[in-house]
């Protein structure tokens, strides 16, 4: 049954570690998944998930440190000896490991190496790190069964009970030619159906989906997601069978991106947590705060431009809050609708000049139905068939130029190989906010003052 975590749960975790009950502790972590453990050390304070932690068995600790947040585990490595270190990394698979291993510094992962005595993991480990972090090499499992094309069903049957030691999930075989080079897939259903005899290179199936080593994690997490796979094998450029990842690798590839890409939309430069230092968290949010403030600046030279305008027409002022709210929101629907468009790698065949064309579009049609309920409006509340139309006139021009801005960017973002992202959020409403402006008041001039 899954468990909830609740309130008094949570109380009784902590009355019983201020009590020094362990029974109490061992006898409820006992029955909860690792990722459950986790979520209680995550919830209470440092010393008492601590407490908690060493009275896990060793590979369950394991487990839970691979699932707790990072900045919870940044705190537990920093208090644990290098030989606790070690040991708990000799208790996990080594992709996990090398993610752990990570977060510590050069000096501390040469320790930490020295100190393993597998020496199987240590190379295991040693191995992932000189991949990039956010690359398949990165992520990938070094553990798989693999079957030589030239052996029989028998054969292989002996060879693979000595390779599932190591291999949390059996998903398919991979089967490989005496040089190691992937050749293709056999079910598990396929290879239980064939006789004691039948050569493996009768029965498997080639030309099997595969990536690169150096392929981008987000984008083999796509390439899996695209052909529902929940696992893939990686290869180097000579097709050589290296390891395979495994659909939770890819929803953590997921995950984090969509993490990255949020914040980067709300106008936060780096990754951060809510526990980071004020430091921390204020130089990465400083940046688009600066260019917001820029932006308003440049706003206020605009309104500074047609003081004059203003105080004989002051109900100008009036709508100013409403082209800049109605630009932003056009801007940010369409560099969203893109930016998600290009993650999902569904524009790629489509040319700029048609994603612009459409979405202008999108804007007239939208713009036109916004500007005559506005136009309507302001007739009904101000009697002024002039300001109706120069404000009508305006929500058209600023829906046209918002949407067309929102589609522009993100796809010129991704055609230099820059994060899309970029253009969601803070920098699309503050570029809208001046331009916005410019068209209210080069529209009230012309029709209006």
């Amino acid at each position: 049954m899954q468990f909830e975590l609740t309130k008094e749960f949570i109380e009784d975790i902590i009355d019983a570690v201020e009590k020094e009950d362990r029974s109490f502790l061992i006898g409820n972590m006992k029955s909860l998944h690792p990722a459950d453990i986790a979520e209680v050390l995550d919830i209470v304070n440092l010393h008492e998930a601590q407490f908690i932690y060493k009275l896990l068995d060793e590979e369950v600790a394991s487990d839970v440190l691979i699932e707790i947040d990072e900045d919870t585990r940044e705190k537990f490595l920093e208090s644990f000896s290098t030989e606790e270190i070690a040991e708990s990394l000799e208790n996990m698979p080594s992709d996990d490991a090398a993610d752990v291993i990570q977060e510590l510094s050069e000096s501390q992962q040469e320790e930490v190496l020295e100190a393993i005595k597998d020496e199987d993991q240590t190379s295991e480990i040693t191995t992932l790190l000189n991949y990039e972090e956010d690359s398949a090499g990165g992520v990938m499992d070094l553990d798989f069964v693999a079957a030589t094309w030239s052996w029989t069903v028998k054969k292989t049957l002996q060879n693979l009970r000595e390779q599932v030691d190591n291999v949390g999930q059996v998903y398919t075989i991979y089967v490989v030619d005496d040089n190691k080079k992937l050749m293709g897939t056999l079910s598990l259903k396929r290879f239980l159906y064939a006789s004691d005899e039948t050569l493996i290179k009768d029965i498997f199936q080639d030309e099997p989906i595969s990536v690169n080593v150096d392929e981008p994690a987000e984008k083999v997490a796509s390439i899996m997601e695209k052909y529902d796979l929940v696992a893939i094998p990686v290869i180097d450029k000579n097709k050589v069978l290296l390891g395979r990842i495994t659909i939770d690798d890819a929803v953590d590839v997921i995950k984090e991106e969509a993490e990255k890409d949020y914040q980067m939309a709300s106008g936060i430069s780096e990754k951060v947590e809510s526990s980071d230092s004020i430091f921390v968290i204020s130089r990465a949010r400083l940046p688009w705060l600066l260019i917001g403030l820029l932006g308003g600046i440049l706003g206020a030279y605009v309104i500074g431009i047609y003081e004059i305008e203003i105080d004989k027409f002051p109900i100008m002022a009036s709508f100013i809050p409403l082209i800049l709210a109605m630009g932003g929101n056009v801007g940010v629907q369409s560099s969203a609708i893109i930016v998600q468009s290009l993650a999902n790698n569904s524009l790629d065949f489509d040319s700029i000049a048609k994603k612009l064309f459409k979405e202008l579009l999108i804007a007239l049609f939208n713009g036109l139905i916004c500007a005559l309920i506005t136009l309507i409006f302001c007739y009904l509340t101000e009697n002024n068939l002039k300001l109706s139309y120069t404000i009508g006139l305006s929500i058209l021009a600023v829906f046209t130029y918002a949407g067309l801005f929102g589609t522009f960017v993100p796809l010129i973002l991704n055609k230099y190989k820059i994060d899309p992202a970029l253009a969601t959020g803070p920098f699309i409403t503050t570029t809208n906010d001046v331009i916005g402006l410019l068209i209210y008041f080069t529209i009230g001039g012309a029709l209006y003052f």
